[in-house]
């Protein structure tokens, strides 16, 4: 009995080229699936954020800092992890920066990635929970998509199987087929179990998984992030020790299984510990405008859009309760502001001030007072907090004095207010 050429009912087939050439640029389907999963994760994020009170087209801004960090931290987990290839015997150091041959580790993408999400949250003024919260389930889709590049690679693969998705894996030689005396690509001799398409399943999975749940129980305060860490660490935990290919191991487990055990421990920890409702945001300055999925309906200044003049991005963001959010939609009426003991987070409620401003990535704002005059606060973009202009003490006699135009400014400066946050 010949083992070489063996027959098996069924098995899935892989690809036998990963590369093609358009004339001197390598276009590498790995790559390519990449791209492809970066698109639909900032796809779902968008809707999402949108459907929070985030301008449209915010999330091209967050991908501009967070894919860049993302590959980075990839590489550089990578790296760090497999440290033999570059810095041990016959490795070559300069290799580290050749990212086109392989070697991007998904907890460096991750964690990457979050820091330079964190980054443009805090230049856009929108608070990263809510980023975080709305990108949970787009991206184990991208993580998905992006496993289909592996199945190009003929990578990523586990140990031999007799069952019918068995996969066949060529022996391949700079994203080619190596090919026999006759031209035809030579495989690997057996079937194997598809790793990288379990794990894409699972991806999706998981995805669906944070929709229903964060519909069902309105995650907010990044638990819709943390419940996707849990299904994917989850996932990975098991998938891992079904592979088969070379890694570092630390008491004969591999490390990315330590890895996945750690994290899913550490978000479980968050999931549980953080509490909260859904925050909402509604625009600061210019001429905010906003959709969400229930309807296409913007709020929009409409005067302007007859003069002909188009929507600017907002200056910052304010946090405010799924209620006054829902009432903003459908009447354009910003609730007021308030005091120190409310918090719209948390839906505690007291008295109503105006007067107050949230600053964007924590630079300053103007808030007016009574009288026209005020003094300028800042704000923190990140967190939502919100800093209330005080009111001096020459402008709370003239409102005193003046009733009519401290009823026009709402009272704000009839006092001074503390500083208070919104998320």
């Amino acid at each position: 009995m010949s083992l070489a050429s063996p027959t098996y009912l069924a098995a899935i087939p892989s690809p036998s080229t990963a590369v093609w050439h358009l004339g001197p640029i390598p276009l590498r389907a790995y790559a390519l699936c990449i791209i492809a999963g970066i698109v639909v994760a900032c796809w779902v994020t968008d809707r999402r954020l949108r459907q929070r009170g985030v301008a449209p087209g915010a999330v091209l801004d967050i991908a501009l800092w967070a894919v860049p960090a993302g590959i980075i931290g990839a590489r550089i987990y990578h790296v760090i992890t497999s440290p033999a290839a570059y810095f041990g015997t016959g490795g070559d150091p300069i290799k580290v920066f050749y990212i086109h041959e392989g070697g991007l580790g998904i907890w460096g993408a991750v964690a990457g990635g979050a820091v330079g999400a964190w980054l443009a949250a805090r230049q856009l003024g929108i608070p990263f929970a809510v980023v975080a919260d709305a990108l949970a389930p787009g991206l184990p889709l991208a993580q998905a998509v992006g496993r289909l590049g592996n199945w190009f690679n003929n990578e990523l693969y586990g140990s031999r199987t007799d069952l019918p998705w068995g996969l066949e894996i060529h022996r391949m030689d700079g994203g080619q087929a190596l090919r026999d005396e006759a031209g035809r690509p030579i495989l690997e001799e057996g079937l194997y179990h598809p790793t990288f398409a379990y794990e894409a399943l699972w991806n999706v999975g998981v995805a669906a998984l944070v929709f229903f749940l964060d519909r069902k129980l309105r995650l907010g305060r990044g638990r819709a992030f943390a419940l996707y860490v849990m299904g994917y660490t989850a996932g990975r935990f098991w998938i891992e020790m079904m592979r088969t290919d070379e890694a570092n191991t630390i008491l004969g487990v591999r490390l990315n299984v330590w890895t996945a055990a750690l994290v899913f421990l550490g978000a479980l920890a968050y999931f549980l510990l953080v509490r909260g409702p859904r925050q909402y945001l509604i625009p600061i300055g210019a001429s905010a405008a906003t959709s969400t999925a229930a309807s296409d309906v913007s709020q929009v200044d409409l005067s302007a859009r007859q003069a002909g003049e188009q929507p600017a991005a907002p200056d910052g963001y304010r946090v405010v309760s799924e209620e006054q959010f829902r009432h903003w939609q459908e009447t354009g009426e910003a609730p007021p502001e308030h005091t120190g003991t409310d918090d719209p987070a948390t839906g505690t409620t007291g008295a109503s001030v105006t007067g107050t401003t949230t600053g964007v990535a924590g630079t300053g704002t103007t808030a007016t007072g009574a009288s026209g005059t005020g003094t300028t606060a800042s704000g923190d973009a990140v967190t939502g907090e919100s800093v209330t202009a005080a009111g001096r003490s020459d402008d709370a006699a003239t409102a005193e004095e003046r009733p009519g135009d401290a009823a026009t400014d709402g009272g704000a400066a009839a006092s001074a207010r503390p500083a208070e946050r919104d998320s």
